[in-house]
């Protein structure tokens, strides 16, 4: 099956507001931009982003962001973006802060059809207890809290611990961006850019992945397959110029 779509505008024209979007990428590696910058264009608003962070205030999902687009983001790390945490104090958005290893395992159980699961990360603090700000009014005031999470004691004795359960993630649709894939939507990450790319492709039910580089299928080696097409609906082949385009988060240089 060819999955191929002819623009990011049209892989993306189905997308309405109020969808709920799981977005591959860390920081600005690996991240969707050509996706995310069509789903700006479409004028979607209300959504609500699940990503490790919201890129930074001009790229990435900040993009939307900027544009009060996003209505809630679960994410882990959120430090780089000034207009998020200022949105986020004011009131203005939703935030369901999770420790990044939940995140991920979240993400990867929605993909697997595991609804949840038991980790020791959180026990014993806000996470598991609740009480964690959600949203706050424009006055700073809490007006959404997270709710206490079911906990239960796994081993016995000295290796009793306490573990928190922890609801998978599944995503109304999927954006990914990969190094190279074929038009059966198989997919192979470069480097550190495989980050979330392959959770959020597993949660979304519809997945939606920009490549680098389309290649005809059999030109993969199964071997080097991150993501398999089964999970994949639709891909869209970046330009040169948009393959090319990739932003520093953080630019650190020592005097010459």
């Amino acid at each position: 099956m060819d999955k191929v779509c002819a623009t990011a505008a049209e892989a993306v024209a189905d997308i309405g507001s109020g969808a709920t979007l799981a977005v591959g990428g860390f920081g600005l590696c690996g991240i969707p931009s050509a996706l995310i910058e069509a789903v700006l264009e479409a004028g979607v608003e209300d959504l609500e982003a699940v990503s490790n962070n919201c890129g930074v205030d001009d790229w990435g999902l900040g993009r939307l962001l900027m544009a009060k687009r996003l209505r809630r983001m679960i994410s882990s790390y959120v430090g780089e973006n000034k207009e998020f945490a200022r949105q986020y104090l004011s009131g203005e958005l939703e935030v369901e802060l999770t420790p990044q290893g939940t995140l991920a395992e979240r993400m990867r159980a929605g993909g697997s059809g595991i609804p949840a699961f038991y980790t020791a990360t959180g026990g014993g603090t806000q996470v598991a207890e609740g009480g964690l700000p959600w949203r706050y009014d424009s006055e700073g005031a809490v007006v959404v809290a997270s709710p206490p999470k079911d906990t239960r004691v796994f081993g016995e004795g000295d290796e009793a611990r306490e573990y928190v359960l922890e609801e998978a993630i599944v995503a109304d649709f999927g954006l990914v961006r990969a190094w190279r894939g074929d038009r059966h939507g198989n997919l192979v990450y470069r480097d550190s850019a495989r980050n979330f790319n392959p959770l959020a492709a597993m949660c979304g039910r519809v997945t939606i992945a920009e490549v680098e580089e389309l290649v005809e299928p059999g030109e993969l080696d199964p071997n080097h397959v991150h993501t398999p097409g089964v999970f994949v609906q639709r891909v869209v082949a970046l330009t040169p110029e948009q393959a090319a385009e990739k932003r520093i988060e953080k630019r650190t240089v020592r005097e010459a």
